[in-house]
């Protein structure tokens, strides 16, 4: 130990072993970066607390929030949209039937099929104005127009409806078949008739 200083020979300096040169606060011993106290007055080295990590920040949703709004379907779209929930339902009724006496057989649309046809094209159809009253940018990224879109569904559903009316194989109408081409008549005549006008507007 050196006697002026205090200070053992055999201590090698912490800048000299390529730590942080750090000094006792009370007596100015340098001290090294393992030293949870000064080896020459026992004062207790204070540690550096690291601040609290920041939270994490929620990840952005690339979809836009959904908030309903009846008023951003056109009347068209309304009358449309309408139309085809009745049509759904429809395809679940009595469509076709045969009475033998007292007993009476009936059966719905979908003993057709093809009828399934309509009945998904209905579901993608309320789906995507349901979509469009909450997201309205839904609508900017449909890669065909919207009025084409929905026109081109109710044509569709209009035509398959038509045929599952005609196609009763001997047996007699219920009710169903005719709210069924009640309801898809009236789902394709509004955007059936707004295209003809759109063309001849262009003509």
């Amino acid at each position: 130990m050196n006697r002026d200083s205090g200070v053992p020979t055999d201590y090698t300096p912490d800048w000299r072993r390529g730590g942080p040169n750090v000094n006792c606060s009370s007596c100015g011993r340098e001290l090294s970066a393992s030293d949870v106290s000064c080896p020459n007055c026992g004062q207790a080295v204070a540690t550096a607390t690291p601040p609290p990590a920041a939270p994490a920040a929620a990840p952005a949703s690339s979809l836009p929030p959904f908030k309903f709004d009846r008023t951003r379907w056109s009347p068209t779209d309304l009358v449309s949209g309408v139309a085809s929930l009745v049509l759904f339902i429809s395809l679940f009724l009595a469509w076709y039937g045969v009475s033998i006496g007292p007993i009476s057989v009936t059966g719905d649309a979908l003993v057709h099929g093809y009828m399934y046809i309509p009945l998904i094209l209905c579901l993608a159809e309320l789906t995507y104005l349901v979509g469009i009253a909450g997201m309205p940018e839904l609508r900017s990224r449909l890669p065909v127009p919207h009025e084409m879109f929905l026109t081109v569904i109710n044509i569709i559903n209009l035509v398959m409806v038509v045929i599952g009316f005609l196609d009763k194989s001997g047996a007699g109408w219920r009710f169903g078949a005719f709210i069924g081409l009640i309801a898809a008549i009236v789902a394709a005549a509004p955007k059936l008739a707004l295209s003809l006008s759109a063309r001849v507007r262009k003509s």
